[in-house]
C-alpha cells in the first residue's frame, strides 16, 4: 500500500511538473528586428519567482538617417499557452543615443540622448532542449530627450533567440 501511495505522488509530481509554465532561471541570446532600420540587441532574462522575470537589453540601431543605441528593460508576466509555447506581456523602459546622418533630411541632425517608456507583449516556444525562440512587440514612448532629439513613438518588433540555462 505504500509503494502504490509513493507511485501516485510520484505520478502526481510529474503531471503537474508537465502541465506547469516554465520560467526559465536564465535565458541569454539575441533579439533582432525594429520598426525602421535593422536592430540587434543583447538580450538576458531572469526569473523573479514562478511567473515573472526580468529582462535587459542593450543593442544598436542604424537605418539610412541615423545610428543609434538603447538600454531597455522590462518586467514580464509569463503565462502558458500549451506545447511548450508560452505567451507574456510586461512593463518597463530605458534610455539611449542617436546620432543622425549628416545627408539625412532631419530637422534634428546632431541628434542626442532619450528615455523612453515601454509595454512588452509576446509570444515564445520553448525547446525541449535550452532553445527559446520568440517574436514580440514592443511599443516605446519618448518621454525625454536631450541635446536636438525628442523620440516620440516607435513601435519596436523584433525576433528573439536565447539559451536557457
Amino acid at each position: 500500500m505504500k509503494i502504490l501511495k509513493a507511485l501516485s505522488f510520484i505520478l502526481f509530481l510529474t503531471a503537474a511538473t508537465i502541465s506547469a509554465q516554465e520560467v526559465s532561471e536564465h535565458a541569454l541570446g539575441l533579439r533582432l528586428g525594429d520598426s525602421d532600420g535593422f536592430g540587434a540587441e543583447i538580450s538576458y532574462q531572469k526569473s523573479v519567482g514562478s511567473t515573472n522575470r526580468v529582462e535587459i537589453d542593450f543593442g544598436w540601431r542604424d537605418s539610412r538617417s541615423y545610428d543609434a543605441f538603447k538600454l531597455a528593460g522590462v518586467y514580464q508576466w509569463v503565462l502558458p499557452i500549451e506545447g511548450g509555447f508560452q505567451w507574456y506581456y510586461g512593463v518597463g523602459g530605458g534610455l539611449g543615443s542617436v546620432d543622425f546622418n549628416p545627408n539625412s533630411n532631419n530637422d534634428n541632425p546632431d541628434g542626442g540622448l532619450f528615455i523612453f517608456a515601454a509595454g512588452d507583449i509576446g509570444i515564445e516556444y520553448l525547446f525541449d532542449f535550452p532553445l527559446q525562440l520568440s517574436l514580440d512587440f514592443r511599443p516605446e514612448l519618448g518621454i525625454l530627450g536631450y541635446g536636438d532629439f525628442s523620440d516620440n513613438f516607435d513601435f519596436d518588433i523584433a525576433l528573439g533567440i536565447r539559451y536557457r540555462f
